[in-house]
């Protein structure tokens, strides 16, 4: 029975568009030729940090962030950047009696963020900086286990990725959904472990309260 439904952020309830064309705008890179060069990394299975370096070796993305928020351009999402369905699909869930976290590869500065738009819709927000563990290693699903009040096999974790979510959230032992959306998604879908590895495979985080009642029926 599943019982708790922890939430992946990027690309899965906030849609990173608006984001990376900023990165793009702060490399003085057209856009689109980033958001090129970043979906050519991904389907290589690199990690996305790369797509920094092939247009400023070096580049440290951590050092960088603190230099947008000195220069007043820090990362930041709002309201205007979930989703469509994020916000009816928690509320359903909620309605259902689910436990509903958030847990995702973020900074000290975006999980404030994440809190300002969901301490009223979820159980519990963490993120890798306030873990110490970042996905897809093992250690920050231990965690997760560690902050959900059920067992690993009654939490389903939703994500965008078959390598930073599905991948380690099943070697931990919990349930998974990959919901097709964002550039990994895209990329990855067709995949043999994107088609079998999941628990549920969603266009929209709309059918999750449908199938996670009919799993449990």
């Amino acid at each position: 029975m599943i019982r708790a439904v922890m939430f992946d952020v990027g690309e899965c309830l906030v849609d990173e568009t608006r984001e990376y064309g900023t990165w793009a705008d702060w490399l003085g890179v057209p856009r689109h030729t980033f958001h090129s060069m970043f979906g050519a990394v991904i389907a290589q299975g690199r990690d996305y940090r790369e797509v920094f370096q092939e247009f400023q070796p070096g580049f440290d993305l951590y050092d960088e962030r603190e230099k947008r928020a000195a220069a007043g351009q820090p990362e930041w999402f709002g309201e205007e950047d979930l989703y469509a369905d994020v916000r009816p699909a928690l509320h359903q869930l909620r309605a259902d009696g689910l436990w509903l976290g958030i847990a995702g590869n973020q900074t000290v500065r975006a999980g404030k963020l994440l809190r300002e738009l969901f301490t009223g819709d979820v159980d519990l927000i963490g993120t890798s900086d306030d873990w110490g563990a970042s996905k897809p290693d093992l250690l920050f699903f231990e965690r997760v286990a560690e902050v959900t009040p059920f067992a690993n096999d009654e939490i389903l974790y939703v994500g965008d990725r078959v390598d930073n979510d599905l991948r380690p959230a099943t070697s931990a032992g919990m349930r998974t959904a990959l919901v097709h959306r964002g550039p990994w998604a895209t990329i990855q879908w067709r995949t043999e472990e994107a088609e079998k590895l999941p628990t549920f495979r969603v266009e929209s985080l709309l059918e999750l309260p449908g199938l996670i009642t009919a799993f449990n029926d």
